[in-house]
């Protein structure tokens, strides 16, 4: 399977080392900035491309690493060559040019591939098998959190910062966890958001409150909002029967406190496996495993497009101060 990578920013870079991990023929890049992706290739032994039309033609795969505002084009121009399709998420900025990409893809007979990475994160990985083998009980409540610097290009123009270009810090970097909630608690039916904004600059936290239609919900909190540098996660999962824990503030493993039948509790360190392998990278080796023995991505492209939807439930929210149901 010949992959030809667009884009040469920080995911084309983290893109190009997590196929250098498979099988694939990693044959080129193509890129607005020829500067950086002859630096790329050169570290990664492939070719410069000079249109994307070119890479095309060359590629029997598409991986789109490139900012989200481009991705509706590229998609669609990539499934009417018949290539299949990696897709860095957002999958789009609206519902609407989701459900074209995904309709041109099917279409095509082509896969589209959208990569929700926390999925594949050991840490948020094992929480999930533990909730789905009974460790806690039944699922009651989520606290998900994800906070990190405002972005930082070194553009005048730092599309990131522009909500028409990038969907904004809801759609850009809280989507992680809108998708992993889903992912735990299945289809959410009313979503509540608030947000505080810097009086002066970019920086900005938020805060959404999802209620599933099965029963249990979530707190999510997000922001760009700490120093350069500093970018921290964490997981708290409630259930009837104990609790899972994570932080990436701390060295130790995930936690579960589980509840005996006397009523006494007892904390259990659960070591997790495979701490040392690029979750970027099992991503990719997934996707391309899936597409060439054409078996079921473990994140549809549908998949991508609910944590969308979550997403731009949680900023009409902020937006009308009331919460939206879907």
């Amino acid at each position: 399977m010949r992959v030809g990578i667009v884009g040469s920013g920080v995911m084309g870079e983290v893109h190009a080392a997590g196929w250098r991990q498979t099988e694939a023929d990693l044959v080129g890049c193509w890129s607005a900035n020829l500067e950086q992706a002859q630096a790329l290739v050169d570290e990664y032994g492939m070719r410069v491309y000079h249109s994307y039309s070119e890479l095309l033609e060359n590629s029997d795969l598409i991986d789109i690493c490139v900012p989200t505002f481009l991705h509706k084009e590229m998609v669609l121009q990539a499934a009417a060559a018949g290539k299949h399709v990696v897709c860095e998420k957002p999958i789009a900025l609206s519902v609407e040019d989701g459900l074209e990409m995904i309709e041109a893809c099917q279409q095509a007979g082509v896969r589209l591939f959208v990569a929700m990475v926390v999925r594949f994160f050991p840490q948020y990985r094992l929480s999930r098998e533990l909730i789905a083998k009974g460790q806690i009980g039944t699922l009651g409540v989520m606290r998900l959190k994800r906070v990190a610097y405002v972005p930082r290009l070194e553009l005048s123009d730092n599309w990131y910062l522009d909500e028409r270009r990038s969907g904004g810090m809801l759609v850009d970097l809280m989507i992680h966890d809108f998708d992993y909630a889903r992912w735990l608690g299945g289809e959410v039916e009313r979503v509540f958001a608030r947000l505080n904004k810097a009086t002066d600059g970019p920086g900005q936290y938020a805060q959404a409150v999802l209620r599933f239609k099965d029963g249990p919900m979530a707190l999510i909190e997000g922001g760009w909002a700490y120093p350069p540098g500093v970018f921290r996660t964490a997981l708290d999962l409630s259930g009837t029967d104990g609790l899972i824990e994570w932080s990436s503030d701390e060295h130790a493993p995930v936690r579960s406190f589980t509840l005996s039948k006397e009523g006494s509790s007892s904390a259990v360190g659960l070591p997790t496996s495979g701490l040392s392998d690029d979750p970027y990278a099992l991503e990719l080796a997934h996707a391309y495993h899936a597409i060439l023995h054409d078996q079921p991505f473990e994140v549809t492209a549908k998949d991508g497009l609910e944590a969308l939807r979550i997403a731009l439930a949680a900023r009409e929210s902020i937006a009308t101060g009331k919460p939206v149901t879907l």
